[in-house]
């Protein structure tokens, strides 16, 4: 009995901050995504990366029956 249930991926949109307009896709419609950016590093330690990190809310509702995150500007 094969009890694997196919992902079911849709289509979201990232509406305002560094990402605006941004298409993707997701599954299960997670609550928050989160989106990085590397940074540039003057003195780079050995294997060390730096990102600036940016979060998106999903919101109530859909726009224009597309699934819509919002930035969130107040998250670290």
């Amino acid at each position: 009995m094969d009890l694997h249930v196919p992902t079911k991926w849709e289509t979201a949109v990232l509406a305002g901050g560094p990402a605006d307009g941004m298409r993707m896709q997701v599954a299960g419609r997670p609550s928050v995504v989160q989106v990085t950016r590397p940074c540039r590093v003057e003195t780079p330690a050995d294997g060390v990366q730096v990102a600036a990190l940016y979060v998106y809310r999903r919101r109530l509702g859909e726009t224009g029956g597309i699934l819509t995150y919002g930035y969130d500007s107040a998250s670290p």
